[in-house]
């Protein structure tokens, strides 16, 4: 079983609009909903895949009555969310559909008790003696301390169980320090942590600080991993145009795919890049096409220096 940790889990609307125009009243073509949050996203995928995936984190109100509704209907995932007094907040996604461009509107999520955070701790130990890889993914609400991500890293590798960290900032500056097994940075939050935008540059940084492996990405450039195995570059086939939201998720679900598979690295990597592009294809977060990630994953150009210091 893959656990995903998704602290500040959401319900997330996505507009679809004619075209976006400040200071204007906008009449909605179409409104999507469903649960959110990074690691729900990488959940689904995983799920999609064929994995049995649990989700984890919190969840409260209205809004996360919601999300577990909605959440319990997807095939393959447990839920696993803790109960918390405060709603669990909502993200919107305005998608101009002139442009094709999206606007993220996202809420700061729910104050949580010290109460509620030692009943989470306790359940995450419970969750991760029967998982065989976990993921930590985005941002903290109110109320965790900063440093939240760093003591699970630590709980995970007592368990002897792989984790994956996906968030920025402070949290992930922590944490990278808690020594995880890979961290997933985009460029600007690689940026963020090691002064360096160069992505290589400071992929090695972040090695040296403590993560086994580095996976960064690009974006339209497709990632960067930095390994004890090797260096590689895996990159789309062609520039793919189309919704972004989610698709840094869907490459988390192709890591952790690979990783619970045993595939070789550059395996990993074109999952990872072709399940991104195919989400990037798709209209709606945490989704992905899964007849785009066919036909795109065996044309990925994935290359690697086995012989380049990693």
């Amino acid at each position: 079983m893959i656990l995903t940790v998704t602290l500040n889990t959401a319900l997330d609307l996505t507009y679809r609009i004619p075209a976006l125009k400040p200071h204007a009243s906008h009449r909605i073509t179409e409104v999507t909903e469903r649960p959110g949050g990074k690691g729900v996203n990488v959940a689904r995928v995983l799920a999609a895949l064929g994995h049995e995936v649990t989700v984890t984190g919190f969840t409260g109100g209205a809004t996360g009555a919601v999300v577990q509704s909605q959440l319990t209907a997807v095939p393959g995932v447990i839920d696993a969310l803790i109960p918390v007094a405060a709603p669990t907040r909502r993200t919107i996604a305005v998608v101009d559909e002139q442009t094709g461009d999206t606007t993220q509107l996202n809420e700061p999520g729910p104050t949580i008790t010290p109460a509620e955070w030692s009943a989470f701790q306790e359940a995450y130990e419970d969750l991760l003696a029967s998982a065989s890889a976990v993921a930590l993914c985005g941002s903290l609400p109110p109320g965790v301390p900063v440093g939240a991500y760093a003591g699970l890293i630590r709980l995970a590798k007592a368990a002897e169980v792989p984790v994956l960290l996906d968030t920025s900032g402070e949290p992930l500056r922590r944490g990278v320090a808690a020594r995880p097994d890979m961290v997933k940075p985009n460029a600007d939050e690689l940026a963020e942590l090691t002064g360096s935008h160069d992505p290589l540059r400071g992929a090695q940084d972040t090695r040296r600080r403590g993560a086994r492996s580095v996976v960064a990405s690009l974006g339209t450039d497709g990632l960067l991993a930095l390994t004890p195995e090797g260096r590689w570059r895996a990159t789309p086939p062609a520039r793919i145009h189309g919704n972004p939201t989610g698709a840094g998720d869907s490459v988390v679900a192709g890591l952790l795919s690979g990783l619970e598979q045993q595939l070789p690295w550059p395996d990993r990597l074109s999952r990872a890049v072709a399940l991104s592009a195919a989400t990037v294809l798709a209209p709606v977060a945490g989704e992905f096409d899964p007849a785009a990630y066919e036909e795109l994953l065996p044309r990925v150009d994935t290359r690697g220096d086995m012989s380049a210091s990693a």
